[in-house]
């Protein structure tokens, strides 16, 4: 079965961009988890309707024309919550609530939802393009040579803002670096779980991490491990039960989560 199951082209893309994109997200999610941000990709992917929407209705690629109307998108949650003093989670709550009406509205304008649309809300990692796969392992790259070269800088604004400054650190470039590179994550993942469900991608695998990991250097690589792994095992019951994708990466990592929370509670006291 598992021979058959690999053997199909569009599996292959889908795993290879799935695992790039799910690790992607569950090491940035480290950071947004502990900067208390964790929320943006919700509002974010909420965003991306508006950019499928009129992807849909103008006849264009809808990773293209999602990923400038995320990142400004992104951009307006980041001045709101500096120029206008406003919580992050509003600043979230607002940009989020705009994003996903304005998509809808163009939506009703256009027709209507159709099986395109759906695809893009709830998930469809097999129709994933071989050039979409080849974005996602970009996206991974970006990541992971921006943990290699600014990793004392993210650990720094990460854990205490205000300390970082003092030290020279540019907290706010480094915040907005963070939170691009999220939006061009969050658009790169919605064919992977769907955009209803990109914020469980970068959320849970990060929680599961730390409720077993030591060390942050450990935190980063067992998110990664969750997020990828949730991809594979997904895909392949989804392929098995002919259930949806998208839906069931989700259930993996909440199985994930909820292994992580019993083992961090009676695996550690069994183990003394």
């Amino acid at each position: 079965m598992i021979s058959e199951f690999l053997s199909y082209g569009f599996v292959q893309r889908g795993l290879v961009a799935g695992s790039f994109a799910a690790a992607a997200c569950a090491l940035l999610g480290v950071f947004l988890v502990l900067k208390r941000l964790s929320l943006i990709g919700d509002g974010m992917s909420h965003v991306c309707l508006t950019g499928v929407a009129v992807a849909l209705l103008t006849s264009t690629n809808p990773v293209y024309m999602s990923v400038p109307v995320v990142m400004l998108s992104s951009l307006g949650i980041m001045k709101l919550t500096q120029k206008f003093k406003i919580y992050g989670d509003a600043a979230i709550g607002i940009v989020s609530a705009a994003g996903l009406s304005v998509g809808l509205m163009i939506t009703a304008f256009a027709g209507g939802f159709n099986t395109d649309l759906l695809g893009y809300l709830f998930g469809s990692i097999l129709t994933v393009a071989r050039t979409e796969a080849v974005l996602c392992g970009v996206l991974l790259a970006v990541v992971l040579a921006g943990l290699l070269f600014f990793y004392r800088d993210l650990t720094s604004t990460c854990f205490d803002e205000p300390f970082a400054r003092t030290r020279g650190v540019r907290a706010g470039a480094v915040n907005t670096a963070l939170v691009m590179v999220t939006s061009v994550a969050v658009v790169l993942a919605f064919k992977v779980v769907g955009i209803f469900l990109i914020s469980a991608l970068i959320i849970i695998p990060p929680v599961s991490a730390l409720l077993l990991s030591r060390t942050f250097k450990q935190v980063l690589w067992l998110a990664a491990g969750f997020g990828v792994a949730s991809v594979w095992l997904g895909v392949y019951l989804s392929f098995v039960f002919n259930i949806p994708s998208g839906a069931t990466i989700i259930l993996v990592n909440l199985l994930f989560l909820a292994g992580s929370y019993v083992y961090s509670k009676w695996g550690v006291k069994d183990a003394r």
